[in-house]
């Protein structure tokens, strides 16, 4: 309840300097600019056009925020991160509102532009970032004075994991670590027995994270236990944790991590960045305005389909089934039905080429992807992405882990409507198949950018136009 607390004050904050920059703004138009257009003074009023941008430009300025991230790990702001990321929407913004709002205004000359522009920049940047630094100042205080933390677990419990867990503690101003409990690599790491209570092996990690909680994972071993620290990345692999380390185990992964100094803490925190936040922005950006336009453009198609599949068996129009999602998250897939409603009566089963389950109109929906086309509203919902790698149940998850724990690697980003997998592999018909289009997916978020995803879209398109998916 607190961090929605803290989200609804930057919400109040953002939509109060939006308002007043608008205000401002437009008072500037009517008693400076149009004056210098005509000549003469211009009678001031409000009018509807004032009252309109104050109503919609607050909402625009939200949508941008909440896109770009701005309300995401709300006690993880810091100044300097709130000075880039305000300086980056207000640049975005304001170009996007001039050619929305501005451009069609009437004017002496081009040079009336650059005022305008630059005034409205200038308010709405230095009003926004005044209120943000205000709250964001008083987070990392709280931080320092210990009234806030992120609940932290250390992954070790010998000499090693004992120090670093009394430096921690003593470090003042706090680095901000609430620590909740430490987990033994080998099952004979005790000394921090006394400190904190044990939790179990890393094994459990997953758990341990998910029942406390947690937040940042600390991993504290001696160098003797360094053989097991690829076990250990694994099993954090697609977990919504921040990863640090201690600095001797860096030459290990080295190239993987990036040295961090928390507040003077001696750690290195292991390199989560798949794509830069520029690429992450303009990649939800692309998904929200691409899967709002099809959901308009494709009504038509929604229609056909649905009556389609209505007239082609008994039974729901929209299958819906629980997947799991980025950070290991379940969510409600949308799919076509193209499969008879009793297809799985006798548990989970995956299709096959000829699977008798499968409808007339659902075996044309398959070939051609547009069973899948229901998924926009997923992308739209922000549990999916454009582009990503397919999501699946946890009954096959179960499985493909045993044979290949690296899948959780997959789940570091949202699952795609489309992925590499899908355009190299298609559909698998069993858990093998699934490893293989495995290696496709692995090799998306190794080489993750809004390029690839293009031509993973555009590869997708075609197999449509062909209908030649498996």
């Amino acid at each position: 309840m607190k961090r929605q607390a803290q989200v609804a004050r930057y919400i109040i904050a953002d939509l109060f300097s939006s308002a007043l920059a608008w205000t401002i703004f437009f008072s500037y138009r009517k008693l400076i600019i149009e004056p210098e257009k005509f000549g003469y003074n211009i009678p001031f009023e409000f009018d509807t056009k004032f009252y309109s941008g104050l109503l919609l430009i607050p909402i625009f300025w939200l949508g941008m925020y909440s896109l770009l991230g701005m309300y995401n790990n709300i006690y993880r702001r810091h100044r300097l991160k709130e000075l880039g990321q305000v300086l980056l929407a207000s640049i975005t913004g304001v170009i996007i509102l001039f050619f929305l709002v501005l451009l069609d205004d009437e004017i002496a000359n081009y040079q009336y532009y650059y005022k305008s522009l630059v005034m409205l920049f200038s308010l709405h940047f230095i009003l926004t970032f005044i209120l943000r630094f205000s709250l964001t100042t008083q987070s990392v205080k709280r931080i320092h004075k210990r009234k806030l933390g992120f609940n932290t677990v250390i992954i070790g419990g010998n000499e090693e994991a004992l120090n670093v867990y009394r430096e921690m503690e003593n470090m003042v101003p706090a680095p901000g670590f609430k620590f909740v409990g430490y987990v033994s690599v080998n099952g004979k790491d005790n000394l921090l027995e006394e400190e904190l209570p044990w939790l179990g092996n890393f094994k459990g990690i997953s758990e341990v994270v998910k029942g406390k909680a947690v937040e940042e994972v600390v991993i504290a071993i001696e160098s003797s236990e360094h053989k097991n620290l690829r076990s250990i990345i694994t099993e954090l692999e697609g977990l919504n944790v921040k990863i640090k380390i201690i600095p001797d185990i860096y030459d290990i992964l080295s190239g993987s991590v990036k040295m961090s100094s928390i507040f003077g803490a001696p750690l290195i925190q292991i390199n989560t960045e798949i794509m830069p936040p520029w690429q992450f922005f303009l990649k939800r950006l692309i998904d929200f305005a691409g899967s709002l336009l099809a959901i308009i453009v494709l009504a038509p198609v929604y229609i056909i389909l649905a009556i389609l599949v209505k007239l082609s068996s008994p039974g729901a129009i929209i299958f819906k089934q629980e997947r799991i999602g980025q950070h290991n998250s379940p969510f409600k897939i949308f799919k076509f039905r193209s499969m008879r409603s009793d297809a799985e009566k006798d548990g989970p089963q995956l299709s096959s080429s000829n699977d008798p389950r499968i409808t007339k109109i659902g075996r044309f929906m398959r070939k051609t992807r547009l069973d899948e086309l229901p998924q926009f509203f997923n992308v739209l919902r922000g549990e999916m992405s454009l582009v990503g790698p397919r999501p699946e149940r946890q009954f096959y998850i179960d499985q493909i882990v045993e044979i290949a724990p690296h899948y959780r690697h997959l789940q570091k980003v949202k699952p795609g409507i489309t992925s590499w997998g899908q355009v190299k592999y298609g559909y698998a018909e069993n858990v093998d198949q699934m490893v293989q289009r495995l290696k496709y997916d692995v090799l998306y978020i190794e080489n993750m950018s809004l390029a690839i995803d293009f031509k993973i879209m555009a590869y997708t398109i075609i197999i449509i136009l062909k209908g030649s998916g498996k």
